[in-house]
């Protein structure tokens, strides 16, 4: 895949869309292209949160787990999403595990790369935080309706 293949990919993905392409330049600078195969993880609980990715093909199944019970999915993340907040906010550490359902094809995003580059350019710093917040605010929603469905009293 050559370099303009990439970014041409990162500017053409769903959550960078109308992002200015000066800025698809920098964020070239810490993209690489990966591939998961069916029940491979992205990443694990506990671990430095030092990726984020671009789902571009496939399905990953974001797990908890809980005890007694083993892994639980709480969301299932689908081409033109992304897979990692966590990278955002100190410790940078994972909070959950996320698994490849089945291939998956995405674009890796080396976190320190581009917290720096956002710390040194505060309009693309600006950008990637009005894509970011609603991607959270969506998840904490999701995870708000979770909570009631399964403390609602029965039918």
């Amino acid at each position: 895949m050559t370099v303009e293949t990439l970014e041409r990919y990162i500017l053409e993905h769903r959550f960078f869309e109308g992002l200015e392409p000066a800025f698809g330049s920098l964020i070239r600078g810490c993209a690489r292209n990966v591939r998961f195969e069916a029940g491979q993880y992205l990443c694990r609980e506990g671990e430095p949160a030092d990726q984020l990715y671009l789902v571009r093909h496939g399905t990953v199944a974001l797990e908890i787990s809980a005890p007694g019970r083993g892994a639980l999915t709480f969301q299932t993340v689908h081409e033109g999403e992304i897979v990692g907040v966590s990278w955002l906010v100190p410790p940078y550490r994972w909070t959950y595990d996320a698994r490849a359902a089945e291939l998956v094809r995405a674009i890796a995003l080396d976190a320190r790369c581009l917290r720096d580059k956002a710390e040194r350019d505060h309009d693309l710093g600006y950008e990637l935080m009005k894509r970011f917040v609603p991607v959270l605010v969506e998840r904490l929603h999701a995870t708000r309706l979770q909570l009631l469905d399964l403390y609602a009293p029965p039918a």
